[in-house]
């Protein structure tokens, strides 16, 4: 059995085929996403339902796109990207929504000894931390503060991390660490405005990966979410969004002999929500 990890997919199915077909896919093996299944790419809805589809097969974490998704879903007032207008009018849009939501929002696997979020884990955290804060993440969006979260979770306050944060403020925080997250301070303040490559971080912040981790995680990290960045391997993180949804091309990385496989873009992209 081998497992495939791929970075964001945002809407791209025949890359998604393509590239399965190229790693030659069996039952046996699995497929770990991570996250912004949709959004921006023109075959949204097709992703949604295959890798829904896939069942057991697959392990996918929640991005900020998919959560996106969830809000537009219950009437959040903001921009509805045309590529997201095929969920939201199809006739299983209830099914896949409800599936969307029971994913988690970090997947542990010790014995492989890889741990999976779609933007990371700060270095603030502990591994059981992290795992605690996303456990309280996936009951709010499975339980009856769905809704209310969902209303109240764009925004960039707080942008540091205390653990005496409650309600809204807390979900949110949690929800920008594990799914905005790119540039940090040593502190553990989030930076939201920069989104290019490492060099071109603000004054004060550096990358989320280059801070000295409070506490050794014991795990390589794989995510997603940082297009700029591209496929990037660096000690204890593997990064996975190589930007297909730009024009560049759909990544796996097989984690028994860390062998890659791309597949290049078959469509122009189209702007949409960040």
């Amino acid at each position: 059995m081998a497992t495939y990890v791929i970075g964001d997919l945002q809407g791209c199915y025949s890359e998604l085929i393509k590239l399965l077909d190229q790693v030659g896919l069996n039952q046996e093996d699995q497929v770990w996403f991570t996250g912004d299944l949709i959004n921006r790419g023109p075959e949204s809805l097709e992703t949604l339902r295959f890798v829904r589809d896939l069942g057991s097969q697959a392990v996918t974490v929640l991005g900020n796109h998919d959560l996106h998704l969830l809000a537009l879903s219950v009437g959040v007032d903001r921009k509805i990207h045309p590529t997201l207008e095929p969920i939201l009018q199809a006739k299983d849009c209830d099914e896949l929504l409800h599936w969307l939501k029971h994913q988690p929002v970090l997947h542990d696997d010790k014995d492989k000894g890889f741990v999976m979020t779609h933007a990371g884990i700060p270095h603030i955290w502990s591994l059981k931390q992290a795992r605690t804060l996303a456990q309280e993440l996936e009951q709010v969006l499975q339980g009856q503060e769905c809704e209310a979260f969902l209303h109240q979770m764009y925004g960039n306050q707080p942008d540091l991390w205390r653990d005496d944060l409650r309600g809204m403020d807390r979900f949110r925080a949690i929800t920008n660490y594990f799914t905005r997250m790119r540039f940090i301070t040593e502190a553990g303040q989030l930076e939201f405005k920069g989104n290019g490559p490492p060099d071109t971080a603000p004054d004060g912040f550096s990358p989320w990966f280059r801070q000295p981790r409070r506490t050794p995680l014991k795990r390589i990290q794989l995510f997603g979410h940082w297009a700029a960045l591209g496929f990037h391997r660096e000690h204890q993180i593997i990064a996975l969004d190589s930007g297909c949804v730009w024009g560049n091309t759909l990544t796996a990385y097989r984690l028994e002999d860390a062998c890659v496989f791309t597949q290049a873009c078959l469509h122009s992209q189209t702007a949409g929500e960040t």
